[in-house]
């Protein structure tokens, strides 16, 4: 599906003006990390790259046909959205509207609650859980799939220090599990797996604007100035 190239893309709401334009291409491995200010747009950037806002202008490219891409992606949003079902059905529903018969879908979810630590609440409701445990869920479903393209809007930014320091343990597992396999796009500036891959990049926004877009050698130096 690589590489993801965005041309011209740019978002009004009400015709006040967002983002753009912005040229970027986003190649397959490693973790891309968005940076800048407040309001510079990288949750926009985000969602729009995603194709879950309308584009004002320009468009987003891959080199499958876009529903394929679109099925070979997840989004983490910053507040976890669950289903009113138990966390095991919460975890099977994508695989099951991929077609996945529930049998299978339910033991794959049954693997990944074991994986996230919530073996002991598979048949809880998911809504009742705790902001860390429904945001492990949610950072679960998306892995599922074994998605090409993972997006991450700040997963752990309203979480405590101890729910945060999981849900990385969770993500760095699966980060070194899956080898790289999959490329990961986020706006969480303290993302230090960027830095120490080689297909890491770093791209900052500022004004709503691209300024730059820095390959892991150049953001690496960068972050320790």
């Amino acid at each position: 599906m690589f590489p993801m190239t965005a041309c011209d893309l740019s978002v009004k709401v009400q015709q006040k003006h967002i983002i753009g334009p912005i040229n970027l291409t986003i190649n397959e491995g490693g973790i891309t990390v968005l940076m800048g200010p407040n309001g510079a747009g990288k949750t926009t950037l985000l969602k729009a790259l995603h194709g879950i806002i309308r584009l004002a202008n320009g468009q987003v490219t891959f080199a499958t046909p876009a529903k394929t891409a679109q099925e070979q992606q997840s989004f983490v949003f910053q507040s976890p959205i669950m289903l009113r079902r138990s966390v095991l059905e919460n975890l099977a529903y994508p695989l099951m509207i991929n077609g996945q018969d529930k049998q299978s879908a339910m033991e794959r979810a049954r693997t990944w609650a074991t994986k996230i630590g919530l073996s002991a609440h598979m048949d809880r409701p998911a809504p009742f859980l705790s902001g860390g445990e429904k945001q492990k869920i949610a950072l679960a479903r998306a892995l599922i799939t074994s998605p090409k393209l993972l997006f991450l809007d700040e997963p752990s930014a309203s979480l405590d220090g101890a729910a945060t320091v999981e849900i990385e343990a969770v993500r760095l597992h699966q980060f070194h599990l899956f080898q790289i396999e999959y490329t990961i796009l986020t706006n969480e500036t303290h993302q230090q797996l960027v830095f120490d891959h080689k297909k890491g990049q770093l791209i900052l926004l500022f004004c709503s604007c691209l300024l730059q877009q820095l390959t892991s050698k150049f953001a690496n130096h960068m972050i320790k100035l």
